[in-house]
Order: C-alpha cells, then sequence, then structure tokens
C-alpha cells in the first residue's frame, strides 16, 4: 500500500521532534511536516480530518483548542471524535472510515493551546456511529510497530483501553504544562529563565490533593531547579508572592550556585501572570507556606 512508507515516515519524523522539543509541537513545525522522497509531508492543514496529497487515506486526525466539534473521552476513556459536519459520507469522513477498515494508524493532534498540538502516534479508529456522527479512536503503546503488526494492533485494541487511558491523563498533564506556561510567557516565576524545555509547570496544592485542579492559579511556572526546590520546601511562596527560602539553607555556606540559585532569591517578589485570572491563588500559597513552616516534606 503507498501510504505505508509515508505512515512510517512521519512516525519516525514525529519521534525525531518529539525528542527534541517535547510531546506538545507547534503548529508552524507540523504544518512545515517532513520529507519524504523529495516530497514535502505536512501534518496539518485547516481541515481536522487531513490527508496530504501523497496519501490516498487521512494521515491525521486534530482537535482545536476552539473546535467546534464536542470531541471528548468516552467513560472508558476512549476518544469521542466527530465527524466532519453532518454527512456521514463527506470525503474525510469517508476516509476515516477507510482507515478503519484497513486498520491504518494515525496521528492524532490535540489542542492544548492556540498554536500548540499534544501529538500522539499510532491511534486507530476502532468504531463508527453514524447516529452520533462520531468515530472511536483509540492509542496503541507501540510507536515502533511495522505495517504487518497494524491489522492485528487495531483488533486487540479497544480491549486495552488502558493505554488511551493513559495518554488521556498525559493530555490532561500537558494541558496544565501548557497553560501556565503561556500565563508566565515561557519564564521561571523565580529566576526567569526563558528555556522552555528547562522549565515545569509546578502545582501550588498537589494535583493528588482534592483541591489540587490543574488550573492556572494552582500552578507556578519554576525551572527544573527551582521546581525541585519548591517540591522539596527548601523555597516557598508566600502570599504576597514573596519567596521564601528556608532558614537552614539561608545559612548554609557553598558554591556560587547556591548563592546566586537560592540564597540571592529571599525576600524578592515572583513575577506572576499580568492577567488577574492567571495570578497563584493567595489562598492556595497560604496552604502551602503552613506545609513549609512546619517542616512537611
Amino acid at each position: 500500500m503507498a501510504d505505508e512508507p509515508v505512515r512510517l515516515a512521519a512516525f519516525q519524523w514525529l519521534e525525531e521532534q518529539v525528542a527534541r522539543h517535547g510531546e506538545v509541537l507547534p503548529w508552524s513545525t507540523l504544518l512545515r511536516g517532513l520529507t519524504h522522497e523529495g516530497v514535502r509531508v505536512p501534518l496539518v492543514s485547516q481541515q481536522g480530518i487531513f490527508k496530504p496529497r501523497v496519501c490516498r487515506y487521512p494521515l491525521s486526525i486534530r482537535t482545536s483548542p476552539k473546535s467546534p466539534y464536542a470531541d471528548s473521552f468516552s467513560p472508558e476513556g476512549l476518544l469521542q471524535y466527530k465527524y466532519r459536519g453532518s454527512d456521514p459520507n463527506h470525503r474525510e469522513n469517508a476516509g476515516l472510515r477507510e482507515c478503519k477498515r484497513l486498520s491504518l494508524p494515525l496521528v492524532f493532534l490535540y489542542g492544548h493551546l492556540p498554536g500548540r498540538y499534544h501529538v500522539v502516534w499510532p491511534v486507530f479508529v476502532v468504531g463508527d456511529d453514524p447516529d452520533q456522527l462520531t468515530f472511536t479512536v483509540a492509542a496503541h503503546h507501540d510507536d515502533q510497530m511495522s505495517p504487518g503488526a497494524w491489522t492485528a494492533a487495531a483488533s486487540q485494541i479497544a480491549e486495552r483501553r488502558y493505554t488511551t487511558v493513559e495518554v488521556r491523563r498525559r493530555l490532561h498533564q500537558q494541558g496544565f504544562r501548557e497553560r501556565v506556561l503561556g500565563a508566565y510567557r515561557d519564564s521561571c516565576a523565580m529566576c526567569r529563565l526563558k528555556h522552555r524545555e528547562l522549565l515545569d509547570a509546578a502545582h501550588i496544592i498537589a494535583d493528588n490533593d482534592p483541591l489540587g485542579e490543574p488550573v492556572v492559579p494552582n500552578g507556578l511556572a519554576l525551572c527544573k531547579l527551582h521546581h525541585a526546590a519548591f517540591d522539596q520546601h527548601i523555597v516557598a511562596v508566600d502570599p504576597d508572592y514573596r519567596i521564601i527560602i528556608r532558614q537552614d539553607i539561608l545559612e548554609e555556606v557553598d558554591g556560587p550556585m547556591l548563592k546566586h540559585g537560592l540564597q540571592e532569591l529571599h525576600g524578592l517578589r515572583i513575577r506572576a501572570p499580568k492577567r488577574a485570572e492567571w495570578k497563584p491563588s493567595r489562598d492556595f500559597l497560604a496552604m502551602r507556606m503552613e506545609a513549609f513552616l512546619a517542616g512537611i516534606p
């Protein structure tokens, strides 16, 4: 099948991009795509169900942050992907139906923010409900699968829902990260470091706490160093947005990293987002300070 080499090349290209940039890629990178046998193969277009010219069948499906379609996950964790429009026989819907029939793997692009998409592959269309205008899509765990294994994987994948559930968990985690880093303009709230690959979205209230929702006011954009220090209660942020360094760390004598990376931050204010609805919750910071002062690990 002519599509097979293109799909394999696209999957390999995505593996390289994710290794370099992380699981969330910008629209520009996906639109530029890869070059296969001298031909450019983009991964996206304005259509949610996208078929490059060199392919006979769709290569990717996309959920936009502002999508008019109500894509969602079923209680079992499987993606419910809405048809294009209301005509089950629209060429894009017919193309996805052929992907199901032929057990062709696709790329799923989940929009966290405008212009930034979480990339998941391979995914398979495992269900088709014309009455609800919905395809059921499931993720597979093996991104190194050969074409000969595609059919077997698609036939088993609906029973391996844990894989798609894991994907859903990663989507939610990455969504929190994208929203928090976007609010802080890709900059550490404490040291102003702007290398996105070195930044994390730290929870103020832990995500395993009932109050620890993945919302921007429960997050801080921190570099790897300050995220680790925050999690270990070496550093805290008080409700007035001042950085507080633990007393024993302030009294410790060590090299320049300790002095410049931690001690000199004591008493300074974090750089909080400008929009009021994105600023860290003062109530959450107060709760976190209580744990910090009590020495709770």
